[in-house]
């Protein structure tokens, strides 16, 4: 799962042309937080997912879909 949120918030990043500094004074977080996220080393809380869609501007909504389409086909939370 956070494979999955690190790869598409990286790429929507990329997208929108701005930094790790830009985005993430936009967002008010360190650099290095943002750089857990991208990274897969941070699981994020459902106010900092909201709050990264607003600064990728997109909704938080399409911002799910887009880390679902990432996920393994074999991800699951139930045993």
């Amino acid at each position: 799962m956070l494979h999955a949120v690190a790869k598409t918030v990286k790429e929507l990043r990329l997208k929108t042309g701005k930094s790790i500094s830009l985005i993430s004074n936009e967002l008010n977080v360190s650099k290095s937080i943002w750089s857990d996220v991208e990274l897969g080393k941070s699981d994020l809380q459902f106010t900092t997912f909201w709050r990264i869609a607003e600064a990728l501007e997109i909704t938080p909504e399409e911002l799910l879909v887009l880390v679902k389409n990432n996920l393994s086909e074999s991800v699951s939370f139930i045993e």
